[in-house]
């Protein structure tokens, strides 16, 4: 005799999206794991990069999570193409890194983050202005040697001071305000002018008068063809002796070879960066027992005027919640055929 059994769809488990987080570090694990509780996706960890020398560690996955400096080109592209991804989740608001084209050729959707906490960079901006100006590393380690001398420690107020701000998205928005707020007037450039940012009493302005009339001028603009190298040494020539330049955005907008020879003539009188053009070997790792071979760097950081970072801008709890909940949002919806709201296309 046999016997028919109908299958109750509710009682069969569907199998969970399997996704490889690659340049995973610990903090990056801390909030997938508390996020993604209870299991939303099937999450395996690596840390190594994505690029075409990793490739096969995305094998049997449908999607991979990648970040700032992952390199996924034409080439890498066409190979976890090959695996059968279908989506890229980058857990960052820039793609500069990702071959959209390519992504859209092979049918792989790309997502991103837009806007975790702008803030957090603003923020970590102003923080980069305050220590070069007022020096307080500097002290710090001088006090620790019970060294309580002020020599070569002055600074200059920031009240009244002319900000520039090349990019006015919503970091730069922030970062605009946060100087308001300390006095200073506000000028900026960016070719989609905000009306609010108008109303609160920043001016806007062409690039040109922008570099000749900032005392300090701050980076927020995405970086793209247009915007590559954006400071070269025609336009480092335009700004005044001794203004203070400041880049949390991203590292090739400057040339650095170029700030460099402007730094050794006291054409620019400070230096603040928080990411590197050829930062993807260096940053996010523990190199202290190391010798570091990139040479630009080195010489960069012998300048007593600079000051560096490691691309910590965004390093913020509130950022870190927003940019893994985002991410995961981003794959889910992906998986129910969902609208991608923050879908990148060509």
């Amino acid at each position: 005799m046999f016997f028919a059994f109908k299958i109750n769809p509710i009682l069969v488990k569907k199998e969970l999206m399997k996704i490889a987080v690659f340049s995973t570090k610990n903090y990056d694990r801390e909030f997938f794991e508390k996020f993604n509780d209870p299991a939303q996706h099937q999450i395996t960890y690596f840390d190594s990069p994505l690029n075409i020398d990793t490739t096969i560690l995305a094998k049997g996955f449908e999607g991979v999570c990648v970040f700032v400096n992952d390199i996924i080109n034409k080439d890498t592209i066409a190979k976890i193409a090959s695996y059968d991804i279908k989506i890229i989740g980058l857990r960052c608001a820039g793609f500069n890194n990702v071959d959209i084209r390519a992504a859209t050729e092979r049918k792989i959707k790309v997502a991103r983050v837009p806007a975790y906490s702008p803030h957090a960079v603003a923020e970590h901006t102003v923080a980069l202005i305050l220590t070069l100006n007022r020096k307080t590393h500097k002290a710090f380690n001088r006090v620790r040697e019970n060294n309580f001398s002020l020599e070569k420690l002055m600074g200059f107020n920031l009240y009244e001071k002319a900000i520039g701000v090349i990019g006015t998205g919503q970091i730069g928005a922030a970062f605009c305000k946060i100087m308001l707020g300390f006095g200073c007037k506000v000028l900026a450039y960016d070719i989609f002018e905000s009306e609010a940012l108008k109303k609160a009493g920043v001016t806007y302005i062409s690039l040109d008068e922008l570099l000749q009339s900032s005392d300090i001028i701050s980076l927020h603009c995405p970086l793209s063809p247009e915007t590559r190298h954006i400071i070269n040494a025609a336009t480092l020539s335009k700004m005044k002796p001794g203004a203070m330049l400041i880049n949390t955005g991203r590292g090739a907008l400057i040339n650095t070879k170029d700030v460099i020879d402007a730094l050794k003539s006291e054409k620019l009188g400070y230096l603040g960066i928080d990411v590197y053009e050829q930062e993807a070997e260096i940053f996010f790792r523990d190199l202290s027992e190391s010798i570091i071979q990139d040479d630009v760097l080195t010489h960069l950081m012998t300048f007593p005027n600079v000051l560096v970072t490691a691309h910590q801008g965004f390093f913020t709890k509130e950022a870190l919640e927003q940019i893994v909940k985002t991410t995961l949002m981003n794959f889910s919806d992906f998986e129910k055929g969902l609208l991608l709201k923050n879908e990148v296309t060509d």
